[in-house]
């Protein structure tokens, strides 16, 4: 099996993913993933695809993140793995949209407006 990659996108954040055949690492910008998540939740989120169908072992994974923060880019990097697994097997898609991976979340965070102190937030009216 050759090289599958695949983007994935979660507010601010971008993930590159390349997926090969392999032992089940996964490496997140030259490092390995408990080094780079700590959280053993972020860790989950990003393996949440790979346990759903039952190939954890079977692919070596090599994340490129960028933006955002950690929660984001570990959700942009689960959309990604989503993605390239539907590439190298298109039957695993109902599975993955089941679970809800295969769909952007296209929350971000809404500009601030001139005039205000937030997006959304007023200053104190004061009738007189």
């Amino acid at each position: 099996m050759e090289q599958i990659n695949a983007i994935g996108r979660r507010k601010a954040a971008v993930a590159r993913v390349y997926v090969s055949a392999g032992s089940g690492k996964i490496t997140i910008n030259k490092r390995d993933i408990a080094s780079y998540f700590p959280s053993s939740i972020l860790q989950f989120i990003v393996r949440q695809p790979l346990a759903k169908l039952d190939v954890v072992e079977k692919y070596d994974i090599k994340i490129n993140l960028k933006g955002g923060g950690f929660k984001g880019q570990s959700e942009a990097a689960r959309l990604a793995i989503s993605r390239a697994l539907v590439k190298i097997n298109p039957e695993d898609k109902a599975t993955l949209r089941a679970e809800g991976f295969m769909t952007r979340d296209a929350r971000s965070v809404e500009r601030k407006k001139p005039g205000r102190p937030k997006a959304r937030k007023r200053f104190q009216f004061s009738k007189r």
